[in-house]
């Protein structure tokens, strides 16, 4: 299944409102990465957790080799990679299709007329919108102040529901709540720990 959704990106957008049945052949949640990079979050969750469907999306197909390879490797049947600009998640993944989303370590874009790129700005969630279900949850995960405080004013704004923030994610591991969070570690949240910078970590549904 991996080797299909690597060379054609095309078999993504026929699988809209059908991955799990024609792709995972299972009804399983549905969890999307989001700037999935090298994949080994995506890879990660999906062998934590074997009863969820994890897949990873990144516009370079260059940076999920690596998990890609991995997942071909432990012959993962719950993880598919997907190359395409996150922009047009809407014509990938139909209505009420995915259970969560998870960004992690996302470009902070400090520069505000570039805010709309940050993948959890106003425009951003209003793609989420379209293919969560209801009470789906995002989780975000971040080295950045910038982006841990601009996504609590979002979710203040849009009166979403947080369900929980931490300013030090490793801090609060033993935190019933998070220690599914802190199962797994992107490569970016190693090398940021390494360096003793804290990781931020949120969860929110969308109002």
């Amino acid at each position: 299944m991996f080797q299909l959704m690597w060379d054609d990106l095309q078999a993504g957008f026929g699988l809209r409102g059908r991955w799990r049945n024609d792709y995972f052949r299972n009804e399983n949640p549905l969890i999307l990465e989001l700037g999935c990079g090298k994949g080994e979050y995506t890879v990660g969750l999906a062998t934590h957790y074997p009863d969820k469907n994890y897949i990873g999306i990144d516009k370079k197909g260059a940076r999920m080799w690596r998990g890609a390879k991995t997942t071909a490797e432990k012959q993962l049947p719950n993880v598919a990679f997907v190359r395409m600009q996150i922009e047009g998640i809407a014509d990938v993944f139909a209505p009420g299709e995915v259970d969560e989303i998870w960004i992690t370590f996302p470009e902070p874009h400090p520069n505000s007329p570039r805010t709309k790129k940050r993948f959890t700005s106003p425009q951003f969630i209003e793609r989420y919108r379209q293919i969560l279900k209801p009470e789906g949850i995002i989780h975000l995960k971040t080295d950045s102040d910038l982006v841990f405080e601009y996504t609590h004013d979002i979710i203040k704004a849009g009166k979403h529901r947080l369900l929980y923030s931490t300013s030090d994610l490793y801090s609060n591991s033993s935190d019933e709540m998070v220690r599914d969070v802190v199962a797994v570690q992107t490569f970016y949240e190693q090398m940021w720990l390494s360096q003793g910078i804290p990781i931020k970590y949120l969860c929110f549904t969308i109002n």
